[in-house]
This record gives structure tokens, sequence and C-alpha cells, in this order.
């Protein structure tokens, strides 16, 4: 679905404006050949009301909103496309080849069954970085969060508890001790553990019930200088593995 908000924000249009205007998005491959006659007659209104919508838009006319609305709607389409393909994505082709496709299964049957529990989601430096956007994106699709750091009390894991149904971490060297201590305490109360790491064998991996590894080009880069895709491709392996779960 095309969110028009960014369009249409402070635009003040009118019930029926917003109508039309998405009756043309969700057919723009025959709204020009439709017309603003035809157009204003399937929407009950009148083709004045559509010129009066364009310049409220901003375009000198229809035509021109429409070339400026098809690179819009189209672009999101194909992205939509290919994020949920995969395959058409090159660099997420690479990523998934780093994971085994029961784990990824896992992760996105866990998340999808998760209803009523929390998800806890634990990470500190630069992985606290991902890992409050992980957060930020579960909840707006709806899902019960709770984010914490190494600057956080380890009560807020312990008083929660009986109440988490998956905890994940991120760890790109896999041996960040404050991680690894809340890793083994969701597995001694039987919480499914989730870990985004590095490709490499590490403690992380070894304890998580569902490991998820992302390629680290800088393994001895561990402040985080040099240039490092890794926490972008976790990113991409992320939101790939919350489309198919949703």
């Amino acid at each position: 679905m095309v969110d028009l908000s960014k369009i249409i924000k402070g635009k003040s249009l009118t019930e029926t404006e917003e109508k039309v205007l998405l009756y043309m998005v969700e057919h723009m491959d025959t709204v020009l050949e439709k017309g603003v006659r035809q157009i204003a007659r399937e929407n009950y209104t009148s083709p004045s009301s559509i010129m009066r919508l364009t310049k409220k838009l901003g375009y000198s006319g229809f035509i021109d909103m429409y070339y400026q609305l098809v690179p819009m709607i189209e672009g999101e389409g194909r992205r939509t496309s290919k994020m949920h393909e995969g395959a058409d994505n090159v660099m997420l082709k690479e990523i998934l080849l780093l994971n085994e496709k029961k784990n990824m299964d896992a992760f996105a049957g866990l998340l999808k069954s998760i209803k009523e529990k929390y998800i806890f989601i634990y990470a500190t430096g630069f992985s606290g970085i991902i890992g409050e956007y992980l957060y930020k994106k579960l909840l707006v699709n709806g899902k019960r969060v709770i984010f914490a750091t190494g600057n956080d009390s380890i009560a807020i894991l312990e008083s929660n508890v009986d109440h988490i149904g998956m905890l994940i971490t991120v760890t790109k060297s896999g041996e960040t001790q404050q991680v690894l201590d809340k890793m083994e305490y969701c597995k001694e109360k039987g919480i499914p553990v989730v870990v985004f790491t590095s490709e490499l064998d590490n403690r992380a991996s070894r304890i998580a019930d569902i490991p998820l590894k992302i390629e680290d080009s800088k393994k001895l880069d561990d402040r985080n200088i040099s240039k490092n895709y890794f926490f972008a491709e976790l990113l991409l392996l992320f939101e790939y593995l919350v489309s198919i779960s949703m």
C-alpha cells in the first residue's frame, strides 16, 4: 500500500480530493488514457475539482501531476517487490548465502508467532544504535518490544523475564561479555535467543538458538574506525526477515 502522507502533508485536501488522488495512484497505468473527465465521472466529482487538486499539490496541470507521480509510485513498487523477492538484490543474495535457511525461517516464524509476550533487544556500543533501529522497526509493526543497552540495569531483563518471548542481541565480534551474559541468562530461562553477529565462529553464535551472520570485512577493527558495511548489511538482512514474517 502506498503512503500518500508525504504528498498531501500541509495541502489541506478535501476528502474527495484525497479519494481522487488515491484513485490515480492505484490506477496509474490507465489514468492518462482515461483523462480528467472520465476520472471525474468515476469519482463522482467535476473536472474542475481535479484541476484544483493539481494546483493544491503544486503541479501545473493534470499531465504534469501524472508524470511527477509516476516515478514516485513505480519506484516504491519496484523497491517493495525486490525486497520481497530477495533474489533481485545482489547484496542481499550474498548475505542470505551466509545463513542457513532453517535459521532464517525459524527467526521469521518466531517473530510472527509472538503476539502477547515481549521481544527483548539488547546491544551495546555501535551495535546499540542498530539495536534501537530494530526496536523501533518492530514497534511500528505492532510488536511489544523492550530495548536495553549496557547502560541499563540487568533488572530490566530480570523483572520482565516471565513476559519475554525472545531475546535479540547484536554483537559484531560475538565476544562482548555483557551480551553473552544476557544470552546465557535467557537460555537458562528457556527463552529463544537470536544473535546478529559476524560470520566468524564465536561464543555468541554458539550460545544462540538462532545465529544470523553478516560478513565483517574489518575483523581487527574493534573500534569501528575503518569503512565497514557490517551494520548496513545487518539492517538489510533484518528488513528482509521482517518482510517475510509479517
